[in-house]
């Protein structure tokens, strides 16, 4: 798929650095967001072009190559830069790319992330006095592995010179409110419009779906239990504390998950924290004591025992056969 150059002569000029396996949903949406400001303006008020690691064309996750203009070390001195990324990002941050964004900074260029690229910048020391955010799904290891940046879990973060997102359509309201700092409200909603997207989301908006549409069950006892749960992964609360928490007795909790989710609250909660295990040690490098520690596993012994049985394998041989 071709993506060119819509010349230097707009009022922003903008680069993509595409990284191995990037998120095209994210991607396409940012540009398509600023082809349609020039487009109903009539006016140029953006050009873009992009770049891959080796100039050659890049491929997105799910396996569409993008054309480039170049090698990212060849990248000009661009007001704007987004990196762009998506599945396996700690794979593909190599020196060669977090030189080129170094080098952006230091000529003034205004930074952005899409999707998982906050990790890009976390790693080229870029974002050290930002807020940013990242997706939902890395958030957890991405916190582990920077704790002293400012991370929150918005849908998008604009912090002076920096622009992060969550990724998937975040990057269209992202870029939509860019479009409204540029030029005006009316444009973005113009393009909304065009993109039958109806409603423009502020940044701090919730990035996952409301427990309620997720789990297609609306009891509220229920539900408070189990955002508890996701809230205290690290440190997990007692089927008691659950229960004094939403306000029911330790049987009438065990009664409910039994009904709407076929499995006793400790074996949910153990799952949920099996879950985020499984995404520190594909994603991550933190040591495996480390990641059982950071899922509430009281041992590395136990914790490899409960992933064996529940996934079928070892926390060991799950991270080598991630990577």
């Amino acid at each position: 798929m071709e993506t060119p150059s819509t010349g230097a002569s707009a009022k922003y000029r903008l680069g993509f650095c595409l990284v191995p396996e990037f998120s095209a949903i994210a991607f396409i949406s940012a540009v398509d967001t600023l082809r349609l400001a020039n487009q109903l303006s009539n006016e140029k008020i953006y050009s873009w072009d992009c770049y891959s690691i080796d100039g050659k064309p890049a491929k997105s996750s799910a396996g569409i190559e993008f054309s480039v203009q170049g090698k990212i070390s060849e990248m000009p001195a661009l007001p704007i830069v987004f990196t762009c990324s998506g599945i396996n990002i700690r794979n593909h941050t190599s020196p060669q790319l977090i030189a080129a964004l170094r080098r952006m900074a230091s000529h003034g260029s205004e930074l952005g992330a899409i999707c998982t690229a906050t990790y890009v910048l976390a790693k080229a020391g870029l974002i050290n006095d930002h807020r940013c955010t990242i997706h939902w799904e890395n958030l957890s290891g991405f916190r582990e592995e920077f704790p002293e940046l400012d991370i929150t879990s918005e849908l998008f973060e604009i912090d002076r010179n920096r622009y992060t997102c969550a990724g998937g359509t975040a990057s269209l309201d992202m870029m939509l409110s860019l479009v409204s700092s540029h030029t005006s409200h009316e444009l973005s909603v113009s393009i909304a419009d065009q993109l039958i997207y109806h409603r423009i989301r502020e940044s701090s908006e919730r990035q996952r779906m409301e427990l309620r549409a997720r789990l297609g069950i609306s009891h509220p006892k229920l539900l408070g239990a189990i955002a508890c749960m996701e809230d205290n992964l690290e440190e997990p609360l007692s089927c008691s504390d659950l229960a004094t928490e939403v306000g029911l007795s330790t049987r009438q909790l065990e009664r409910l998950f039994q009904k709407y989710l076929e499995h006793s609250p400790t074996r949910y909660y153990l799952g949920l924290r099996l879950d985020r295990a499984r995404y520190l040690l594909t994603q991550t490098s933190l040591p495996i004591i480390e990641v059982a520690l950071a899922c509430g596993f009281v041992s590395a012994s136990h914790f490899s025992k409960c992933h064996r049985e529940h996934f079928g394998r070892t926390p060991s041989e799950e991270r080598r056969t991630r990577h």
